[in-house]
């Protein structure tokens, strides 16, 4: 069972799709302009200034749509996935996590254009989007929009669901000494009441939540970064030295090439910012907007924030503090939450706890984002009818993930995650000349 999944993800997660992945996005670049670079600035004081489209169709504002995306995209990659990336690829990985990101940007800009471009109000007069839509309302390639949604459900019931639950659960009983069963009991609660409202509730929880908790875990981080600033810039050069050139020993660091830099880099970059997946288009076509452009330039700042932002101040306090190639008491090298933890708790004595909270926030909100994404996928293949089963599925398996032990569905997850992207990129290139299009409208 190891062995095929592993060779399933060696083939899903080959090459092909990391070239696709970037040559989208360096496509979208070039036929843009840039508009990543140059829209930045006005990108984030559309999503954090005065909503000025407030009384526009839509379910919820576009800060409400941008936290619905980063609740989903901030997750335990942005702590955990950024170290096990620095583990297998050295410090040059944040590199390529960083270019994948500002190329992820425009693509992320293009699926969020679509997106709303391609919308539709469904009986319940609530608004549905994303790429099962745009593909099918702009190409009439129905397979292709139902794979997509297909592959969505999947990945929101393992990776949006199972292993957030798991994580939360893991973490509440390694640090609070919480049962798994009780953690199962108050994650299906909490979750329940999250979803009663659909995506109006989930953006309430999501525009208090993650903000507090990016701010929390930037707060903690910055304490650390702070006091070792002299080793800030050594630490900057020795990641754009080793994105090219191999990463020697260091420690129980066995060290890196600059292949498995690059590709731990692009994979790593795709997962922490979504951009290329088209989930956080769905969220995007809910904002309340009468202009794609505008709610655009808001969903790519996502991909700023989740990567750019957060897994470099995780990648930063993992560097100054000399934490990467650390052993732990079975010899071996630390890696993943772990190792994030000891750097934090390296300089901060609370670190450990900022790190376990942080945890248990970024999977929540992961949760709730998702459990948004899989509903719409449902809701595309089978009708608005079964909303409320897969609400009460999401939930029970919510349970289910806390008392489980997961190995294999980390695995199963990240083989839908990137199966998404392939229906996903070969739409938004598709449609890349409506994309152009939009743009040129502003």
């Amino acid at each position: 069972m190891y062995n095929l999944l592993d060779n399933l993800y060696a083939l899903v997660w080959g090459w092909p799709l990391l070239v696709l992945i970037s040559g989208v996005g360096l496509y979208l670049t070039i036929i843009l302009r840039g508009i990543q670079f140059r829209k930045l600035i006005p990108a984030l004081k559309i999503a954090f200034g005065k909503d000025t489209d407030s009384q526009s169709q839509g379910d919820i504002s576009h800060f409400q749509a941008l936290m619905t995306a980063l609740a989903a995209t901030m997750g335990i990659g942005n702590i955990a996935g950024v170290a096990t990336a620095l583990t297998a690829g050295g410090v040059g990985a944040l590199f390529w996590m960083w270019v994948t990101a500002l190329l992820g940007m425009a693509t992320k800009y293009a699926e969020a254009i679509l997106a709303v471009r391609y919308r539709s109000i469904d009986d319940r007069g609530q608004m549905c989007g994303g790429p099962m839509y745009f593909i099918e309302r702009g190409l009439n390639w129905k397979f292709l929009a139902s794979l997509f949604a297909f592959f969505g459900i999947f990945a929101a019931f393992g990776g949006g669901n199972l292993i957030q639950s798991n994580s939360v659960a893991e973490v509440l009983h390694s640090v609070f000494s919480i049962d798994h069963t009780v953690s199962a009991v108050l994650l299906a609660i909490c979750t329940a009441l999250s979803l009663l409202g659909g995506i109006y509730s989930i953006g309430n929880i999501a525009s208090l939540l993650v903000p507090f908790m990016a701010l929390f875990y930037i707060a903690g981080a910055g304490y650390i970064l702070i006091a070792h600033i002299t080793a800030i810039p050594e630490a900057i050069v020795s990641i754009f030295y080793h994105a090219l050139t191999p990463q020697a020993a260091i420690g129980g660091f066995i060290g890196s090439t600059v292949a498995s830099a690059i590709q731990v880099g692009v994979s790593r970059g795709l997962m922490t910012s979504e951009a290329g997946l088209g989930t956080a288009s769905i969220a995007a076509a809910a904002a309340k907007t009468e202009s794609p452009h505008r709610q655009a330039l808001v969903s790519m700042t996502g991909s700023f924030i989740a990567t750019i932002i957060m897994c470099s101040v995780t990648a930063l306090v993992i560097t100054v503090t000399g934490s990467l190639g650390t052993l732990n008491i079975h010899g071996t090298v630390m890696t993943g939450a772990a190792l994030t933890a000891h750097s934090f708790s390296s300089t901060l004595s609370a670190g450990g706890i900022i790190v376990s909270i942080s945890l248990i926030l970024f999977a929540f909100t992961t949760l709730l984002g998702w459990a948004y994404y899989g509903e719409k996928c449902v809701e595309y293949l089978l009708g608005t009818k079964a909303v409320i089963p897969f609400r009460i599925l999401f939930v029970l398996v919510v349970a289910l993930g806390a008392l489980l032990k997961l190995e294999v569905v980390w695995k199963i997850s990240d083989i839908f995650n990137g199966l998404m992207a392939y229906p996903n990129l070969i739409g938004v290139l598709a449609l890349s000349k409506v994309v152009v299009e939009e743009s040129k409208k502003v």
